[in-house]
């Protein structure tokens, strides 16, 4: 495994870890000062929200990296399958991924959708997930682009997604039968998947990125109440062993809803906070 103990070069943030990702949460900083502010504190990469974007990628991604850093990635594609779907769903992507190569990016995470109306369980949704996926995947090849299926927790499936475990994920990719679709290892979502290190062994180099938090032991909020590293109860170095030991060696990116807690709190404190955790605990 790396040793972080002194190196934060590896450490990304998400922008949704200050509340950026909904509206009326968080500080409200401009892009600009958050930019300023994790160069400041030794981050090596920013992973931005599309709503924060807009039309100004390619000025963001040439700020980003004006500062020293790398942008990680763009959260994310619309919903896919499920009840939720967007009815130009197509367009919708293509021009996710557009943004992410603006960006100058190389990862779009893909948070599924849940159940499609009209079927049970997963299995026959991942079959038309498959089929959607394989919709976008040349597209984003052309554009150098790397799309990321992101298991989540199963609390989340019926409304928010199809795949539950890294496994699924790579049923998905093995049905796709894309290089440039892999998986995105989230703590949250798999820190209770006694499966996971021989899951992550049989994905190997489709692990394309690596989420930290922490799951609290007393969960409030089932989406909005994620733990700093160190605060819950996941094991996060075997965790990050079990992607590392895959082949890994991208970025550690912090992504922590965190309503109550550390949205409320200065990002200033929370950037600081967050070093110190990845350092001791991750």
């Amino acid at each position: 495994m790396r040793d972080f103990s002194a190196d934060t070069s590896a450490l990304a943030l998400n922008t949704a870890t200050l509340g950026h990702n909904l509206d009326g949460h968080g500080a409200g900083w401009p892009i600009e000062r958050v930019i300023d502010a994790c160069a400041m504190h030794g981050f090596g990469g920013i992973t931005f929200w599309h709503r924060e974007i807009r039309a100004r990628a390619v000025e963001i991604g040439d700020r980003v990296r004006a500062a020293g850093m790398e942008i990680t990635g763009l959260c994310r594609s619309p919903y896919l399958v499920g009840s939720e779907l967007p009815s130009n769903w197509l367009d919708e992507a293509k021009a996710s991924i557009d943004m992410t190569a603006d960006l100058g990016a190389s990862i779009l995470t893909i948070v599924t959708g849940g159940t499609e109306p009209g079927t049970k369980g997963v299995l026959e949704t991942q079959k038309i997930l498959a089929e959607r996926v394989s919709q976008m995947t040349d597209y984003a090849a052309d554009r150098n682009v790397n799309l990321a299926l992101e298991p989540l927790n199963p609390m989340f499936g019926g409304n928010r997604t199809c795949i539950m475990t890294v496994r699924d994920a790579l049923r998905i990719c093995d049905m796709v039968g894309a290089d440039n679709l892999g998986v995105a290892v989230d703590v949250y979502h798999v820190w209770w998947d006694s499966d996971l290190r021989a899951s992550c062994a049989e994905a190997g180099g489709k692990i394309f990125g690596y989420h930290l938090c922490d799951w609290l032991e007393n969960t409030g909020d089932m989406l909005l109440d994620r733990g700093m590293m160190g605060d819950g109860v996941a094991d996060l170095r075997d965790i990050r062993s079990c992607v590392e030991d895959a082949g890994y060696s991208g970025f550690c990116e912090v992504e922590i809803f965190s309503a109550e807690k550390w949205w409320k709190r200065s990002p200033e404190e929370v950037l600081k906070v967050i070093v110190d955790s990845f350092k001791e605990q991750c």
